[in-house]
């Protein structure tokens, strides 16, 4: 019983040490942005989405190895299948992350559209979701996994003003159109993260008090 729980134990140090890999690229990805740094954006594609890639399948054949060495039942069986299934999230978001960090590169080699306001709140919210989805995790929190589940409202808005704000810009000025497509783009990446960090809060919630509860978005 002591080896399956160290075994467990270190699947979800694994899952962690994954996730805090992840939240890391989204600042990074804001930073190379703001701070029209092309070598930061460059590592995020070439270096940083591939490692993440590598991350998921080690963790991937690890939680099914545990599973057909020691047949967990109830809960811990729960706590692999959810593990393997934020696996997943967190590489979706990997992929998210190199999305915007493509578009990034192209904006940073152009003149701004406008000052960027609403997509650094959004990454900041963004990575709070991710950050506290974890700890939800790791805690077996449900109270701050539904707290999570609260803040995605809070990332649909701003997508939603940032798309009306660059519609206006666009209607006025069709050569912003090209640039203000790659800012909704970024807004769109940021917004399926937020989307993914509320699938691993309902993960949480199924891990510690087995209810299935949807937030009726997000990616299936």
């Amino acid at each position: 019983m002591l080896l399956v729980e160290e075994k467990l134990n270190s699947l979800k140090k694994s899952l962690i040490q994954y996730a805090s890999l992840v939240e890391s690229m989204i600042i990074k990805s804001l930073h190379g942005l703001l701070k029209r740094d092309g070598e930061v954006l460059k590592e995020l594609i070439n270096k940083y989405e591939p490692w993440t890639n590598d991350l998921e399948l080690e963790i991937e054949e690890n939680a099914t190895t545990f599973i057909a060495q020691h047949e967990p039942k109830a809960k811990d069986l729960r706590t692999v299948l959810m593990i393997l299934k934020i696996n997943n999230d967190l590489e979706r978001i990997g992929d998210h992350v190199a999305n915007i960090a493509e578009s990034a590169l192209f904006l940073i080699e152009r003149p701004p559209v406008k000052p960027l306001i609403d997509i650094p709140k959004m990454a900041e919210t963004v990575t709070k979701m991710l950050s506290e989805s974890i700890t939800a995790f790791m805690n077996e929190d449900s109270k701050l996994a539904k707290s999570v589940c609260e803040q995605d409202s809070i990332v649909d808005n701003l997508l939603e003003q940032i798309i009306r704000e660059l519609i206006t810009y666009m209607m006025a000025d069709p050569k912003t159109i090209e640039r203000s497509m790659h800012l909704i783009r970024i807004g769109h990446n940021l917004e399926r993260i937020a989307d993914l960090s509320t699938n691993i809060s309902e993960d949480v919630i199924f891990i510690v008090e087995g209810k299935v509860i949807k937030h009726g978005r997000g990616e299936a």
